[in-house]
């Protein structure tokens, strides 16, 4: 949300005017460019960007796709994951993340996270296999990646598929590994509030399979015949990175490794100036984090966001219901997730974007200190 209150300042939670600004020459360059050759979809912006995009997660193939649910379900057909078949995923998620699981026809085991990272916890993974369990999708949640080592190494003991949703985590790395680059495949979401961010909906799937890398653009493409545009040798799907969108991307992209470095300078002074009633998310050592999200554990979320309200600061919260605890998904809880359960009324997102300035990181944390009288003059 985003809370004004006359005569303080007012901090978004997000900012993608002032983000956007930033390379408004080359998104208006990109505009015009796709206006003016008129291939709306399948131009040659959407190649040149899913070779870009490889290069970056260090991958041999991307695939631009609708959205990152869809990347998530495109994945999961594409590897033979369906009816009969159970896949792990944490409970603390993106209900999107359970959706593909389900459009795929396949039945999600809930796991649950560590306490500290609130990413998938590799103990309640080993736990959770049985005789049907077909992938183990590791969530890197608000910018980190998962533990893949020891994700890996229990996937290749039971011969499954390791799927990365990386929908937050565009650049992240874990010892030395980007995301989309450790998995089988991995699905990226460009929402516009994404690190990288596209004007409207978008996604990607990344693999290093040549082989699944064409299953995926047949079954993308109404399961289309790459030699015979006419015949369909898969039920496929519709799910297709428009021109205009890759073409914004293809423009964002180089800008990218520096905006994350802005925004790990913004957690950094976070973690300084934030007050004790505030927890920050941990960060392992082996993690380089992008910060998609600035999140922090407090006691009392009511009293916190209201003083935030006050004081004109946006905040969020992601997520304040698991996703085993959602009606849709009621079906498949096996039972209690303390640890999910419990960050779920303590969790709080702080304002987070790529051009945040240190002034603002500070009027925040001095709102959550209890201060901000003297907070009141123009925005940031």
């Amino acid at each position: 949300m985003n809370a004004t209150v006359p005569g303080t300042v007012t901090v978004p939670f997000l900012d993608l005017a002032a983000d956007n600004a930033v390379l408004r020459d080359d998104l208006d360059l990109a505009w015009k460019s796709v206006t003016g050759h008129g291939r709306f979809v399948g131009g040659p912006e959407v190649a040149a960007f899913e070779t870009a995009f490889a290069g970056f997660c260090g991958t041999r193939h991307a695939l631009g796709v609708g959205n990152g649910t869809d990347a998530l379900e495109i994945i999961l057909r594409s590897l033979g994951i369906g009816r009969g078949d159970e896949v792990i995923v944490p409970a603390n998620s993106f209900v999107a993340t359970v959706e593909a699981v389900c459009t795929a026809g396949a039945r999600p085991r809930f796991v649950d996270v560590l306490p500290d990272t609130l990413l998938l916890d590799p103990d309640q993974v080993a736990a959770a296999v049985g005789p049907r369990t077909a992938a183990v999708i590791a969530v890197h949640l608000f910018g980190q990646m998962a533990d893949m080592p020891a994700l890996e190494a229990i996937t290749r003991a039971h011969g499954l598929a390791l799927v990365e949703d990386a929908a937050q985590a565009h650049g992240a790395e874990f010892a030395g590994r980007r995301a989309g680059s450790v998995g089988v495949a991995a699905a990226f979401s460009f929402y516009p509030g994404k690190n990288l961010g596209a004007l409207g909906d978008g996604g990607a799937v990344v693999t290093d399979d040549t082989g699944l890398a064409a299953r995926m653009r047949c079954l993308a493409d109404h399961g289309r015949s790459d030699t015979d545009r006419h015949r369909h040798p898969l039920r496929g799907v519709n799910s297709r990175l428009d021109t205009l969108q890759a073409a914004i991307l293809l423009a964002k992209l180089p800008a990218l490794d520096a905006a994350t470095a802005h925004r790990r300078a913004a957690m950094t002074l976070y973690r300084d100036l934030l007050p004790a009633c505030c927890t920050p998310v941990v960060q392992r050592p082996e993690a380089a984090s992008v910060h998609h999200l600035a999140v922090v554990q407090v006691d009392d979320r009511a009293a916190v966001t209201a003083r935030l309200d006050a004081h004109g600061v946006g905040w969020g919260v992601h997520y304040p219901v698991p996703c085993h605890r959602q009606p849709a998904f009621a079906e498949f809880a096996d039972g209690p997730l303390p640890v999910t359960e419990a960050a779920a009324g303590r969790i709080l997102s702080l304002p987070m974007y790529a051009t945040i300035a240190a002034e603002t990181v500070g009027i925040v944390c001095a709102v959550l200190a209890g201060g901000g009288a003297v907070l009141s003059g123009a925005r940031p």
